[in-house]
């Protein structure tokens, strides 16, 4: 019997270390699918910084993330043998690489709002610093129970705050980080003309629809693989992130009035908007969430392109930021009992939890933003921005027509 039971716990362990580097595969997956929704969005003379910008992002994020970030958030380094690290199946390993693919998102998703008139390095530097100390101050917070805040909430309002994926420490965070960074760069040349403000139609639908295509995909890992192990498996977090998708799609549909644009950043508002509440909402519930995800964001969106204060290119605020922090609190709603969810939800737990990602966000990211702002600057010269950051910063564009 205890050879057996051995066998089996170690079985156990091997398939929650298979299981777990599945979803970190489908998660990393998804940087593939920001490249091409920011590449088929921005102009063409942007699409090589589009995809070099991702890549590197996650490069940097993973460094600092490894060092630095990942020690704050769960308090574990790897600064031991190999021997060590290697002990049950590398599950620890494992757990870091699929927690660093969703470190790696933040950066990915303020990318896209920040685009064509960033400059790369000092963006990369605060990618770096994003990733080291903002976000996982705020995620150990949530996931980790890092300084008793979520048993103080527990105290005040009868639960923690429920975040079960990330809609509020990941897309939230990197929503309101973009904001940041959009605000201090303001405009794009070209945006006015004659006093009136022009919108730069997407350069290329195709690639666009390919993007949402593989984040759609990769965001079942993303969410079902949340739960860490194979014991966890839910089918429940799986179908309401199904309805929660294609309930975006429907709402961006009708509210779109037909534009592919929008048709295809509409499941990714959904998706957003259903990860912190997948494993306790009814799936009805979880269309509901989603309809209303993609109506926040065709509108919002929509309200963006006619002001002169926020020229965010791919609307990263409304898709991540809202749309992140509508789910945080439709966990509270939807995931009552009261309405067919599994409880153990507080609707005002949500609400402080979502607010405090904000406010986290807003502050680490304008201290962060204004200090490399004043040191290095953030923007391209107008010069620059006119010919494209394609040939400005990598001396090449996407086509050779030769």
């Amino acid at each position: 019997m205890p050879e057996i039971n051995s066998a089996v716990a170690s079985l156990l362990q091997s398939s929650n270390t298979y299981f777990l580097l599945m979803g970190a595969i489908m998660v990393f997956a998804m940087h593939a699918g920001f490249a091409f929704l920011e590449v088929g969005t921005v102009r063409h003379k942007n699409q090589v910084n589009a995809l070099v910008k991702i890549i590197t992002d996650f490069a940097v994020s993973c460094i600092a993330y490894f060092f630095i970030g990942y020690w704050i958030a769960y308090d574990v380094t790897f600064f031991s043998s190999a021997a060590e690290l290697s002990a049950n199946n590398g599950y620890d390993l494992v757990k870091f690489f699929f927690l660093v693919t969703f470190a790696a998102a933040i950066p990915a998703i303020i990318s896209g709002g920040i685009a064509e008139r960033a400059k790369f390095y000092p963006f990369l530097i605060a990618s770096a610093l994003i990733v080291a100390v903002v976000y996982p101050f705020f995620e150990g917070i949530v996931w980790n129970g890092n300084y008793g805040l979520q048993d103080k909430l527990k105290e005040l309002t009868g639960q923690p705050f429920h975040d079960f994926a990330g809609s509020v420490v990941v897309h939230a965070m990197g929503g309101w980080l973009a904001l940041v960074g959009v605000l201090l760069l303001g405009l794009r040349h070209g945006r006015i003309k004659d006093k009136r403000l022009v919108a730069f139609a997407p350069s290329n639908i195709p690639f666009l629809a390919l993007g949402t295509w593989v984040l759609c995909i990769g965001w079942f890992g993303f969410n079902v693989m949340s739960a860490q192990a194979v014991e966890g498996i839910s089918g429940l977090v799986a179908i309401n992130s199904l309805m929660a998708m294609v309930g975006g799609i429907i709402a961006a549909l009708i509210f779109g009035k037909n534009d592919p644009g929008f048709i295809h950043n509409g499941p990714l508002a959904g998706l957003v908007a259903v990860c912190a509440g997948s494993d306790i909402m009814h799936p009805t519930g979880s269309l509901f969430v989603g309809l209303i995800a993609g109506w926040l964001f065709v509108k919002l969106f929509t309200l963006l392109q006619r002001t002169q204060k926020i020229d965010d290119v791919l609307g990263v605020w409304p898709l991540h930021g809202l749309c992140g922090a509508w789910g945080g609190i439709a966990a509270g709603i939807f995931g009552l009992e009261a309405l067919g969810g599994l409880g153990g939800v507080s609707f005002t737990a949500q609400l402080i939890g979502t607010v405090a990602g904000i406010l986290v966000a807003l502050v680490g990211g304008f201290i962060i933003y204004a200090s490399i702002s004043k040191i290095l600057g953030l923007r391209l010269s107008q010069e620059q921005e006119f010919q494209g950051a394609d040939l400005s910063i990598h001396n090449i564009g996407s086509i050779n027509h030769d």
